[in-house]
């Protein structure tokens, strides 16, 4: 396995709809409560603005104070990982080992708040990304192409191809796509399985994967009643223009200036 393989994680179709900005614990409540009832709602966020981080935090909250929320589930732990069975007092050392936590991959000190809100409110935690160790099967599965309709699968390699900044050879594209694919799908069957009737499982995860035209709502049952929620950093372009579909975008601060391609192509120059 690449290091790249890595960036799949930074992965997000900006996208944009109807944009509202939480600015309050009181107003995130409400922001909230606008959203249900629903069975899920999945929260997309963009990795390194940390103000998408305090919003997974105020949402597990608010949730959480209502006696709402079913189950947090979360695109940084791999399945398999929960905090089933800890006590409500549980440290946050307990926690990181029931959730096999990769603090490398994904800071604890950003993450960690929203984690500890919901097992301190006696709600599980549960892993939901597709292991490192199935990666590579999954992107000898063509089994997968089939899942998204063909012009999906199109976008979705699209997505793959900018998000690697066109620096990736063809050959990779199909294979990373499969990888995307299953991730989306894993943390779809996640989220369902964690559905309790009247309550409301939390996913975060980045904002490509809670893309209504390509992530995980594509793979949940259409029984469940689901809302996709972008954070959308200020200057991003409209979801339209990207071809993705939220149900709600926040507005949020614009994303840290950082060239991403560099640091991209000095990772394959090292592979």
């Amino acid at each position: 396995m690449t290091k790249s393989l890595t960036l799949i994680a930074t992965l997000a179709l900006a996208a944009c709809g109807t944009i509202t900005t939480p600015t309050t614990t009181a107003d995130v409540a409400q922001r909230v409560s606008s959203l249900l009832p629903a069975d899920a709602i999945l929260l997309g966020e963009k990795h390194d603005i940390a103000e998408h981080q305090q919003l997974h935090q105020q949402v597990t909250a608010a949730l959480a104070a209502r006696g709402q929320l079913a189950a947090l589930t979360l695109e940084m732990a791999d399945l398999g990982g929960s905090t089933a069975g800890l006590p409500r007092n549980a440290s946050d050392a307990e926690v990181q080992k029931a959730l096999r936590w990769n603090d490398a991959g994904w800071p604890w000190k950003a993450y960690g708040p929203a984690v500890m809100t919901a097992v301190a409110a006696g709600v599980p935690v549960l892993g939901a990304n597709l292991p490192r160790s199935q990666m590579r099967q999954a992107m000898g599965n063509n089994g997968l192409d089939p899942l998204l309709p063909p012009a999906q699968l199109q976008a979705q390699q699209n997505a793959i191809r900018a998000g690697h900044c066109n620096q990736l050879p063809e050959s990779q594209i199909a294979p990373m796509t499969r990888i995307q694919i299953a991730r989306d799908q894993t943390m779809a069957q996640t989220v369902a399985a964690a559905v309790v009737p009247g309550k409301t499982v939390l996913l975060l995860a980045g904002g490509g994967h809670v893309d209504r035209a390509l992530g995980v709502p594509h793979y949940l049952p259409a029984t469940l009643s689901v809302k996709a929620v972008e954070f959308a950093p200020a200057g991003a372009a409209p979801a339209a223009a990207r071809g993705a579909v939220f149900d709600v975008a926040w507005a949020t601060a614009a994303a840290p200036e950082k060239d991403y391609c560099a640091e991209l192509s000095k990772t394959l120059k090292r592979d």
